[in-house]
């Protein structure tokens, strides 16, 4: 083997004693790459760094303002890749398998960007060291293309040269999202798997069948294996889920058959909404913030009007919202999560234009100071999505003496089964 020495600094270039092999991949944001990479059994290290561009030495700035000047016109010169350097021990592990899992966890026919991150450096590349791993690189292209070809993709276009100019990235890029857990997982690329890995070592999950949801409105939360992120999403929204749009989870990264996607998914997890078998909204990411998640959906569900209360603060004229009359037995709850909020034998005529109550369902709501308009008042939150609901006063009839006076327009009335 006639090796090709990295460029880099010192660490980069320790020998290994012929017991590891590297091999630098850019398969576009390196922090999701390095993730998925280092899961692979046999893989001892992964570096994040820059490579395949003309300058000898960059930094992280370098690269983005190289980008930037491409695009105005002012270079010709060839901007790095942001890379991910595997290090792997060749008697576990063959380069082989190694570039399997790099075809199939991005989408190399998407020329210089990778999804949302759009740019020359965010490029699918193969930066090989030696004849050999050049050949391994060509044959395992030429593998996956046929697979690709056959479920619709166009060539791909993965830069596969030399390895040239390696520079190792910041400190504060390496291990990213071990660093940083509130980010995303990588959704696996284009879900086709490399032929000869055999579907039954790397099946494909089921595409979603369309006779099985909902035309009209359904939620598809997109997700992939072992993602913590995924699982957060799970706990802290999935499984309590009561509202009446009907959600599914799946780790097939493609629409229903027949269903179409805006465009390619990049991230898990990814929760899109879709409207007669199209995508009308998509909601990329979790870092754990459940308002963020619900004021998303409530934006789709909600009225112009009833956005205005929900997220403005805003108020109904009095005698003018929902539910004012309601009397029959049921429960009030919130019309974007459909967690309860008030039971109707709470429900009270107060005279004031408000549906009023003089107490909520346990852990429903969240109280709030509100001192706007030269007021002193306690603003009703829904414990569930965040929403705001109206105002709490101490006015009320007996037991508790209280009245919370909400905004009939975000409440909904489900009326108990006969």
């Amino acid at each position: 083997m006639m090796g090709i020495p990295f460029v880099g600094s010192a660490a980069d270039t320790a020998p290994t004693n012929g017991k590891t092999e590297s091999i630098v991949l850019g398969m576009g944001c390196f922090w999701g790459a390095e993730k998925r990479m280092s899961e692979i059994p046999g893989v001892v290290h992964v570096e994040v760094g820059y490579a395949g561009g003309d300058a000898p030495k960059v930094d992280y700035e370098d690269v983005l303002g190289e980008e930037r000047a491409r695009r105005r016109g002012d270079t010709t010169a060839r901007n790095h890749a942001e890379v991910v350097k595997v290090t792997f021990d060749p008697a576990k592990v063959s380069l082989k398998t190694v570039l399997i899992k790099f075809w199939e966890n991005h989408n190399p026919t998407q020329g210089d960007r990778q999804g949302n991150d759009v740019g020359s450096n965010y490029r699918s590349a193969i930066y090989y060291t030696s004849e050999d791993q050049k050949a391994v690189a060509i044959a395992t292209r030429d593998a996956y293309q046929a697979a690709l070809t056959k479920a619709g993709y166009p060539a791909i276009t993965t830069e596969i040269a030399p390895l040239k100019n390696y520079n190792r990235a910041e400190e504060y890029h390496q291990d990213y999202l071990k660093k940083n857990p509130n980010g995303y997982c990588g959704l696996g690329g284009t879900g086709v798997a490399y032929p000869q890995a055999g579907a039954a070592e790397n099946p494909q999950p089921p595409q979603l069948k369309a006779e099985d949801l909902h035309f009209d409105r359904q939620l598809i939360v997109f997700e992939a294996k072992d993602c913590p992120f995924c699982k957060q999403f799970k706990a802290d929204v999935l499984d309590g889920w009561q509202s009446e749009v009907p959600i599914v989870a799946t780790l097939n990264p493609h629409a229903p058959e027949g269903w179409t996607l805006d465009k390619a998914l990049f991230a898990t997890p990814t929760i899109v909404l879709f409207e007669h078998g199209k995508e009308v909204s998509r909601y990329t990411g979790y870092n754990g913030d459940k308002d963020r998640f619900w004021k998303w959906l409530g934006y789709q569900l909600l009225t112009p009007e009833q956005r205005k209360i929900a997220f403005e603060q805003g108020t109904e004229r009095p005698f003018t919202g929902s539910h004012l009359d309601e009397k029959r037995p049921g429960t009030f709850v919130d019309p974007i999560t459909g967690a309860p909020l008030f039971r109707s034998d709470t429900k009270f005529n107060s005279g004031t234009g408000w549906p009023s109550f003089f107490n909520p369902v346990p852990g429903a709501i969240v109280l709030k100071e509100d001192n706007s308009y030269g007021m002193h008042r306690v603003e009703v939150i829904s414990a569930s999505s965040g929403i705001h609901l109206g105002h709490v006063f101490d006015d009320g009839p007996p037991p508790t003496g209280k009245r919370y006076c909400i905004n009939g327009d975000v409440l909904k009335f489900v009326p108990d089964k006969s």
